[in-house]
């Protein structure tokens, strides 16, 4: 049959605003502005519409907000206008095998969705009201457009090297990379292979599960080519009412009837870049909102569940990976969405199924955006990200820095793109104890955004602090009350909170111990900016000098330490009360019983053999004074459990697991003992630190495997500790409700590391918690 290749009368439009978003993408939103201005049609309004969405979210400037939503808004009316009057539909022609007017309710999906977002920026009640009832609206458009777009449910994703049957020319702004071959929307829909490639060689390799022939219509099982992909894993793990919608999807090497979508192949169509936008804007629409309502906590859930929303993580992940592949504007878009991703639960879930496979699938999305665009900043941040994650710091740093340089042609780039690179970089180098440099970079980031200033102060403070630079830092301190009464709308984040309980709690200390009034920072004993470092996690990404550097500090702070282990003893051995290490010791000896429904049940015959639990035994002195008449450095239980939860962490992030868990029990200890007035985080978060090192001590014994066991012997090791670590998860949850500091990070944390848990059950044939 000939092919219909008459042009859609919309392309033309389309084009012209992608070569706009390719501007943006290239960090020139100056050019990508000026071409979207000046054009009232509903793709370059939401162009315009999208790059202050962008300004706003990333720089939280509140003029940009209300432009952003005034874009977006009119993008709204004329996508909704255009599709009521059928724009670019002509009385019967057929130019597409979508119905007509499809990209406009793309179009007015998305912009629902972004002036909802815009709306949630002003953290009112109103804003996070109107942004609920926005996205209920979208939720509801785009489930309508998957069900026309997919009735056969989402296909599998071919091979990279695999030849495309059929495909739309490029256009110049968004041609995709040379590595990345490509599949159209026609053949993709229809696509019938089992996953991507599994060769080693692939650095998108083990993208999907396929389904297999034999099983039933949905259910979704590993192949031997992908069975240890990432996303085989979470779609192993996903929920049976979920995976019922997706049934068994084409095969020819089966010789199963064809996919649904077939039929628009028959009639002879061509794709061309409005077909791009509807499958692409489809499949990001919904997969977007499926990983957001995934990642929501438990709570909030339960919220839009009662809403009518649902959701399936492993579906989402498959839908913006089709999308990724595309060529059209979302398809960007869901690569940085998955980019963001795989960048949190690296960062924050603590521990991950298969890391390595997950840091190459998240290069590989990385690879294929940053080939079309070197300059984009967003791909700078997330090329530096992947480093970080590799355990190559110093290498992110200078990716960061190059990244920053002034441009050669004077262009000025994308200020609040440019942002994140200065607060990835600001972490990085506090990570790497570059405190003074960390310092001027969190000074900075006051000068390029809105965003909480007083937390930008408070860590900087922090970093000069570290450094021995105390009249800097009380000048910041001094700083921030008058910050964060300035903040829009009057109200706190929770990083502000926990700061304003900070500052109260150093100036009591203070006048506790006699100082100054106005010098409260000589009662500071623990760098406020590695305390607060905990919620990023900063300390497990680390090498292991910095780590050890770590220990030192925390080890040298009074009163003596009543738990060691070989790198303490090493560091900072006068610091360690043995007498006490030998009566915790006894103590725990004498209670094992009740150690052991705590503790990790693997014998121990290391350094710290027989004393390895909650510490039970004498807790240090809460004394201000310790014997012989010198003030202790931490006079009370919040500071010591504090201390007790850095070095539990860096004991982990040097792979001392007796020792870390020693710690991390002690922190628990202090707080159950109602010595911790005011960090009631730490025992939630050292609840999590325990789970995590109980699976990461299995994982690194299995790798070592001196005992030289099989493989029945480290399934067996497997299930205890991750049956061990799901009850620390538990306990982490019961210690972190709403009224704890920074509880909904936590309670994110602990939802992301169930979700590895449950991975590694399925990758291991494991039934049951």
């Amino acid at each position: 049959m000939a092919s219909h290749t008459t042009p859609h009368p919309n392309a033309a439009l389309l084009e012209s605003a992608t070569t706009g978003f390719g501007y943006l993408f290239a960090n020139d939103i100056d050019a990508a502005k000026t071409l979207f201005t000046g054009q009232d049609d509903p793709f370059h309004l939401m162009g315009l519409g999208v790059c202050a969405f962008l300004e706003a979210v990333l720089g939280m400037e509140t003029n940009v907000v209300t432009e952003a939503s005034r874009c977006l808004a009119l993008s709204e009316t004329a996508s909704r206008k255009y599709a009521k009057s059928g724009v670019g539909a002509a009385k019967g022609k057929v130019y597409s095998r979508f119905p007509a007017g499809m990209e406009w309710e793309i179009l007015n999906a998305d912009a629902v969705v972004l002036l909802g977002l815009t709306n949630a920026i002003s953290e009112s009640y109103m804003g996070y009201l109107q942004c609920m009832y926005a996205l209920n609206n979208a939720h509801s458009k785009f489930t309508k457009l998957y069900k026309t777009v997919f009735p056969a449910g989402l296909p599998e994703i071919e091979s990279p090297s695999s030849s495309p049957t059929t495909s739309a020319p490029p256009t110049a702004s968004l041609a995709p990379p040379q590595d990345l071959h490509h599949k159209s929307s026609v053949s993709s829909l229809a696509s019938a292979a089992s996953g991507l490639s599994s060769k080693s060689s692939d650095p998108t390799s083990g993208y999907l599960a396929a389904t297999t022939p034999g099983t039933p219509t949905g259910a979704l099982t590993p192949t031997s080519s992908v069975g240890k992909g990432f996303f085989s894993r979470w779609m192993g793990a996903s929920n049976a009412a979920a995976a019922a919608s997706e049934p068994a999807l084409y095969s020819p090497s089966h010789g199963k009837k064809g996919h649904a979508l077939h039929l628009h192949e028959t009639r002879g169509f061509e794709d061309g870049p409005v077909e791009e936008l509807i499958v692409s804007g489809t499949a990001f629409g919904y997969g977007l909102f499926n990983l957001v309502f995934s990642l929501l906590p438990k709570k909030v859930q339960g919220l839009v569940g009662f809403l009518g929303f649902q959701h399936d993580r492993a579906l989402a992940l498959r839908a913006l990976t089709l999308s990724a592949t595309k060529k059209d504007v979302h398809g960007v878009f869901s690569g940085l969405v998955l980019m963001t991703y795989y960048g949190v639960v690296l960062l924050l879930s603590g521990w991950q199924a298969d890391e390595a496979n997950l840091i190459k699938v998240y290069r590989g999305i990385v690879d294929n955006v940053e080939s079309r665009y070197p300059e984009g900043a967003l791909w700078i941040l997330n090329r530096a990200k992947i480093l970080r994650m590799a355990n190559e710091p110093e290498a992110a740093i200078k990716v960061l820095q190059d990244g920053l340089k002034p441009k050669a042609d004077g262009n000025k780039g994308f200020a609040q793109a440019d942002m994140m690179l200065w607060f990835e970089l600001a972490w990085l180098l506090l990570g790497q104890r570059r405190y003074e440099e960390g310092a001027a970079a969190f000074v900075k980031m006051t000068e390029l955004n809105s965003w909480s200033h007083g937390t930008y102060y408070f860590i900087a403070a922090g970093c000069h602090f570290a450094i021995g630079n105390m009249d800097k830092a009380q000048e910041l301190l001094d700083t921030i009350p008058g910050l964060i009464d300035k903040k829009m709308g009057g109200k706190d984040l929770p990083t502000e909170v926990f700061i304003k309980k900070k500052l109260t709690f150093y100036k009591e200390k203070q006048a506790r111990r006699g100082g100054d009034p106005a010098r409260y920072v000589e009662a500071i004993k623990i760098c406020p900016a590695e305390e607060l470092a905990i919620f990023w996690n900063t300390h497990a990404r680390i090498d292991v000098a910095t780590a050890k550097a770590h220990i030192a500090t925390f080890a040298a702070l009074t009163p003596k330490l009543t738990i060691t282990s070989l790198e303490i003893e090493a560091l900072a051995p006068q610091n360690v009360d043995h007498e006490g290490v030998k009566q915790r010791r006894n103590s725990i000896s004498s209670t094992k019983s009740k150690a052991s429904a705590t503790m990790p049940a693997t014998t121990s015959s290391g350094f710290l053999s027989g004393w390895t639990g909650s510490s039970v035994g004498a807790s240090p002195s809460s004394t201000s004074v310790e014997k012989g008449g010198e003030v202790l450095d931490l006079d009370n239980g919040d500071e010591q459990a504090v201390r007790a939860l850095l070095l539990g962490i860096c004991h982990k992030t040097v792979e001392s697991y007796e020792a870390a868990q020693a710690f991390l029990g002690e922190a628990v200890r202090l707080q159950d003992a109602g010595r911790v007035r005011v960090n009631t985080w730490v025992g939630g978060v050292a609840w999590f630190e325990r789970g995590v090192a109980e699976i990461r001590e299995v994982e690194w014994r299995q790798k070592r495997n001196s005992e030289g066991k099989g493989d029945a012997y480290w399934k067996g090791e497997w299930e205890r500790a991750l049956k061990g670590a799901s009850a620390k998860l538990e306990k982490a949850m019961a210690l972190s409700p709403n009224s704890v500091d920074l509880s909904s990070r936590l309670d994110s944390r602990v939802s992301m590391l169930r979700d590895e848990i449950a991975a590694k059950r399925v990758s291991l044939v494991i039934v049951g918690r």
